[in-house]
């Protein structure tokens, strides 16, 4: 080969090296966020690609049947909660009056979603769809390619509700939400003058109406043949029409779908930058900044311009220059979503203690909600997990808001309101049962249920409500022992150890009984219960919740009698086979999926349970096996989430994990070490301080800890505490591809367990 040729290889070759370079140093956080992630569900419910900035009221994703799906329901104005349906919908059309219809399912190609901004073509129409959100407002560019002879049309449906054209022209209108009280209220404009409006009722438009309402009615917009770009924004509220102008006007002063672009996505770097990774692979970075995005799906600030509107008490109120924010499935977000925003958006997460608060003050009955959404406290699941987000966001330095008032409104939640799950309503007997006995009284797989107020697809679920009360008790009595209640914390302390009146010695694992105080048997922990093993559990087996003692775990070690036996246990876990085919396991379980033996990834009570093993003298094997799962089921693919997502529950999981450590106690101020995936991670406090870990010679192989500092101090521990990382620190991990037993397995490196 000639000089020149070699020259021109050279040159060739150096020139994609430096744009590869380029491409990497370019790259900001949200450019990691592949949205799409796991929108392919295993089973129930997949994730959504949801465009919104972070925390923030507006929402939209396309709404179809699911990710396959080949037609999208119109174009999307907001949705009112994490797996809401839209509310409202553009239909945009050309062709005749005799065409337009309210709903709309369109053909679609070319789709692209990042957290900030929605493309795409809907190919059969042939129509260019450019969309950005804002906090309370956004903004559409429609574009009709073709030029033909029909006029072009945009179609504004509300579900139930009314519109109204306004003197300026403009549609303001309302929607009901869920059948509620709760109003989602809309302001919207177009920067092009329409030809002529009207209103969609049935299947004829009635020109020159000022407003129309009912169900699936349409404000229609015409423009002649002419006008192929339509600029389109729009304000929402929970308050009223003027309010979502004010919203808008506040936050969107352009048609040009750009700027609200840009500016949206500088947003998101800022949220996300909160945490910067190294080392890794392309993928595992995406997997993380995915994941930490959608912690951000929840909670949601509903501040409007210093006010909000409550569905506790239907109320306006002035928010005190505290944002009010709702929208939280508790059950899910106290294990890790909680914890993790105590780290880094502190300043929301006070304010979103301050929400729970006065959400309480706002109901009749003064109880902590469960779970609050935009239309109030649905009471899903089981348990009163909010006293535990309370007390960990305490202990962790959060104090600035009225703890006795916080005790107040646990106490009423765990002590008046009934433990049965999905239900709202005073104690019953099973509730007076309880705190007499020390237990759920279960049922016989053959005895028909007696207490009417039980749901009869709920069931009972004897052993998980037990459990989950025992971790709100504890917490409850730690409150009331900062605030000096004696009789209270010894009373709450003691009803925390419940849980042993559930514990089968021969079997160690916690088993059902029955009113008389008999085991329920003959039992399978694999499958008894029935659906979702609701009967005794919940959404998950006895083999899960052999594991659910969060907030003591030495306790459950000497249960299961001592270190060497509980180990055991934990491994016998991971590898007990289903059992049965697993069309019948997850026929029974649609929970219980990302399966390694019969822990179950996918669900949230299983969250902690890898990190056990460094409770009793294994930190290895917590670190092989936290490798593991994040390697097996998160994914940077459609189906890279192995269960349901919900609104950031699971996915701080993968935060933590990756970071390499997690809070396996919420209300224990302290995080387990496990086996971070990059080389280096900087978290940004907001105090102006940082924490950092570094994890020298990291890679895929190199996963086991060898040695370790922490704050230029020898480390032999697999924790530590929130007061060492508080105000900044840096911890170093010397990494090797072979476990070092010896790292952290003394009887005194054992993390702490509650008292």
């Amino acid at each position: 080969m000639n000089k020149p040729a070699l020259l021109y290889i050279a040159s060739y070759l150096f020139t994609i090296l430096l744009s590869g370079c380029s491409s990497e140093n370019t790259k900001t956080p949200v450019d990691y966020v592949n949205p799409y992630m796991g929108n392919i569900s295993h089973l129930l419910v997949p994730t959504y690609p949801t465009v919104h900035l972070p925390n923030s009221m507006l929402r939209v994703y396309p709404e179809r049947a699911n990710y396959t799906s080949e037609l999208i329901k119109g174009l999307p104005i907001a949705v009112t909660s994490h797996r809401g349906s839209s509310v409202f919908n553009l239909n945009p059309f050309q062709g005749n009056e005799s065409d337009a219809c309210s709903e709309v399912y369109y053909s679609y190609d070319q789709e692209k979603i990042t957290p900030y901004r929605y493309t795409v073509f809907l190919d059969k129409n042939k129509i260019n769809v450019d969309y950005a959100p804002s906090h309370r407002s956004a903004i559409y560019t429609i574009q009709f390619e073709e030029n033909r002879k029909e006029a072009n049309f945009i179609l504004l449906n509300v579900g139930n509700g009314k519109l109204t054209f306004n003197e300026e022209g403009h549609i303001e209108g309302y929607q009901i939400i869920d059948n509620s009280q709760t109003k989602i209220y809309l302001y919207l404009e177009t920067e092009q003058k329409p030809h002529s409006t009207g209103f969609l009722s049935g299947t004829s438009v009635y020109y020159g109406a000022s407003s129309i309402n009912g169900e699936n009615k349409s404000a229609v917009l015409k423009y002649n043949k002419e006008t192929q770009t339509i600029n389109i924004r729009y304000g929402i509220s929970f308050i009223s029409s003027e309010q979502a102008k004010s919203n808008l006007r506040k936050e969107i002063r352009t048609f040009d779908v750009n700027q609200v672009a840009e500016k949206g996505k500088d947003i998101w770097n800022k949220a996300l930058s909160s945490i910067s990774v190294k080392g890794g692979n392309e993928n595992d970075k995406i997997v993380f900044y995915t994941s930490l995005y959608r912690v951000y799906e929840r909670m949601i600030n509903i501040s409007e311009e210093g006010k909000y509107y409550s569905a506790f008490d239907h109320q306006i109120h002035n928010d005190e220059g505290i944002p009010f924010y709702t929208d939280d499935w508790i059950w899910d977000t106290y294990r890790a979503a909680h914890p993790l925003r105590i780290l880094i958006d502190p300043e929301a997460e006070q304010a979103m203690i301050h929400s729970y608060l006065r959400m309480a003050e706002q109901s009749a009955e003064f109880w902590l909600p469960t779970f609050p959404e935009i239309t109030g406290d649905s009471h899903r699941m089981n348990g009163n997990h909010g006293v535990i987000v309370l007390w960990d966001s305490y202990i962790k330095g959060l104090t600035n808001f009225d703890l006795e008032t916080a005790y107040k409104t646990s106490k009423g939640a765990l002590t008046e309101k009934t433990l049965l799950p999905w239900q709202k309503a005073p104690y019953t007997e099973l509730d007076t049962f309880y705190r007499t006995k020390g237990y759920y009284p279960a049922l016989h797989p053959d005895q028909e249920e007696t207490v009417a107020q039980v749901s009869p697809t709920e069931k009972r679920q004897a052993v998980a409500v037990t459990l989950g009360t025992c971790y709100d008790d504890w917490c409850l009595s730690q409150i009331a022992k900062k605030l000096n209640f004696d009789d209270d914390y010894n009373y709450f302390l003691n009803a925390s150890y419940n849980y042993r009146n559930l514990f089968n010695e021969e079997t160690s694992f916690f088993h059902p009984k029955d009113k008389n105080g008999n085991f329920i048997m003959p039992f399978d922990y694999r499958y008894a219960g029935g659906q979702g093993g609701r009967e005794y559990y919940d959404e998950n087996n006895g083999w899960i919740y052999r594991w659910d003692v969060a907030h003591r775990i030495s306790d459950l070690i000497t249960l299961m009698g001592g270190k060497e036996q509980f180990i055991r246990n934990l491994d016998d876990l991971f590898t007990e086979p289903l059992g049965m085919e697993k069309f019948l396991f997850y026929r029974q379980f649609p929970d219980h999926t990302g399966n390694v033996g019969q822990f179950s990834m996918a669900n949230e009570p299983s969250l902690h349970i890898p990190y056990l093993y460094n409770y009793a003298g294994k930190p290895w094997m917590t670190q092989k096996r936290i490798r593991q799962l994040l390697k097996q089921w998160f994914r940077n693919d459609l189906m890279g989430v192995p269960g349901d997502e919900d609104g950031g529950g699971l996915s701080a999981f993968v935060v933590f994990s990756s970071m390499g450590f997690y809070p396996v106690t919420p209300g224990i101020p302290v995080y387990n070490i496990g086996s971070p995936l990059f080389q280096s991670i900087k978290i940004d406090l907001k105090n102006g301080k940082t924490f950092e870990i570094e994890a020298l010679n990291n890679s895929e192989e190199n996963k086991y800890i060898q040695s370790a500092t922490l704050n230029g101090k020898k480390w032999n521990k697999p924790w530590f505490s929130h007061d060492e990382i508080k105000n900044g620190g840096k911890l170093i991990l010397i990494m090797g591809n072979r476990a070092n037993p010896e790292w952290g397995n003394s009887p005194e490196s054992v993390p702490p367990s509650g008292e």
